[in-house]
C-alpha cells in the first residue's frame, strides 16, 4: 500500500496545520509521486479552506495503518 502524505493548513490561519493522507492500493511509489500534484489539486478543489505546505509519498505496511 503506498500512502500520500501532506500537510494541509487553514488559509485563514497558517500556523493552523494538520497531517492528512491519501492511501493507494495499486500504484507504484514512483507513480504516487509523479501524479501527486494531480491528486492534490483535486483535494484542494474539495477543501477550498486548506493549502498543502508539503507531501512525500511512502509505502506503509500493515502495522502502521490506523484504524
Amino acid at each position: 500500500m503506498i500512502e500520500l502524505l501532506f500537510v494541509a493548513c487553514l488559509s485563514t490561519a497558517p500556523d493552523q496545520c494538520q497531517e492528512r493522507s491519501l492511501l493507494y492500493t495499486d500504484i507504484t511509489p514512483m507513480t504516487c509521486m509523479m501524479g501527486a500534484q494531480p491528486e492534490l489539486a483535486k483535494w484542494t478543489e474539495t477543501h477550498p479552506a486548506f493549502t498543502v505546505t508539503g507531501w512525500s509519498c511512502r509505502m506503509v505496511r500493515d502495522g502502521e495503518r490506523e484504524a
